[in-house]
């Protein structure tokens, strides 16, 4: 049984950074994520899209932010069970957890933090018969590396800031890109759809409004899409080397909303007026994963409920004992292996 202070139940950025101030308050953390890797949907999702809103960064990929996370956390050697889902949870009477994962892995924890964004994801898929037979063929719903479309013949359809941001990026990579949307308005943002429109006049992309994607069709890997524009009796055909249809995603809590959790629109209500915990003492939940009165849900916005759950974390753990407020750049960061690190400017609880 894996034994730790704190179980960090989510592997994006909000529960990377928790390690960080759990660290400093020297309590050792697990991550547990259904992923096979560290980041969450930064990393499963668009680990090559630009983050323009995280202080002191301009502008910094989706994986170099998870990069430099797990730089940050590296002092504090966290442990990771990476591929498995919390499944089960069980209190114990000292007031511990036990959570056991979907194969089996028990861990034994002092404090639970669900930091699961925004739960498990499924694509919203677009009602052409046969798709599935597609997948892994030349259909995927979402861009992981974008080098594999790489003088290929992309087809994008959807209409939301994915699209369009894809659209854009694919342009310099793809030999041919084409976004094709059912309306003629887009729901993105202003500046992108821009972008879009200029890159049409440019020849740069084709662009397909209003207008549907209706039939897909090739031999062993997909070559042709049939394309049916709104006002137009045949269908356009169009030859195709990939197809992403980006309709979004949709959200789910899992197991976890079996917990006992109080839950509202599909997120974990938690009291903010102090440390973000649950209606189950001891266990918190932060980042997009929670709800509260005034919520955002923004990277930053879950940097600051980590801060503030690893404090309550600690006093839990050990009621006796209190800290006082220091900065990292007094003394640099201790990792448990004893090695000293200077650390960014962040602020530190210093035990006593």
């Amino acid at each position: 049984m894996i034994k730790t202070d704190i179980l960090i139940i989510g592997a994006g950025p909000t529960g990377l950074f928790a390690v960080f101030e759990a660290g400093l308050l020297q309590l050792k953390c697990h991550i547990i994520d259904a992923l096979p890797m560290p980041g969450g949907q930064l990393s499963e999702l668009y680990p090559k899209k630009p983050i323009y809103d995280i202080p002191g960064f301009p502008e910094v990929l989706a994986g170099d932010l998870v990069n430099n996370l797990m730089e940050q956390i590296k002092p504090f050697s966290p442990g990771f069970t990476l591929g498995e889902r919390a499944e089960k949870i069980e209190k114990q009477s000292d007031g511990s957890f036990i959570v056991t994962t979907d194969k089996g892995t028990a861990h034994h924890t002092k404090v639970v933090a669900i930091a699961g964004g925004l739960g498990s994801f499924e694509p919203k898929k677009p009602p052409i018969e046969g798709i599935e037979s597609w997948e892994d063929k030349g259909v995927s719903y979402m861009i992981k590396d974008p080098e594999i479309y790489r003088n290929k013949k992309v087809l994008i359809a959807g209409g939301g800031d994915s699209a369009l941001d894809w659209t854009i990026f694919l342009a310099d990579v793809a030999s041919e890109v084409t976004l094709v949307h059912r309306r003629s308005e887009f729901r993105g943002a202003l500046d992108s759809v821009e972008k879009v429109q200029g890159l049409k006049n440019s020849a740069k992309i084709n662009l397909i409004t209003p207008a549907e994607v209706i039939g897909l069709a090739g031999d062993t890997q997909l070559n042709k899409a049939f394309i049916q524009k709104v006002g137009e009796e045949a269908p356009i055909e169009l030859s195709v080397d990939a197809f992403i249809p980006l309709f979004g995603l949709s959200p789910k809590l899992g197991p976890i909303g079996a917990w006992g959790l109080e839950i509202e629109k599909n997120a974990i209500v938690v009291d903010n007026t102090l440390d973000y915990m649950t209606n189950i003492p001891g266990v918190y939940a932060i980042g997009d994963v929670n709800t509260y009165p005034g919520k955002l849900k923004l990277i930053l916005c879950g940097f600051h409920e980590a801060t503030l759950m690893c404090q309550s974390a600690y006093s839990r753990i050990f009621p006796d004992k209190r800290y006082v407020m220091k900065y990292t750049t007094v003394g640099g960061v201790t990792g448990f292996d004893g090695t000293k690190k200077e650390a960014p400017k962040a602020v530190v609880k210093k035990i006593e």
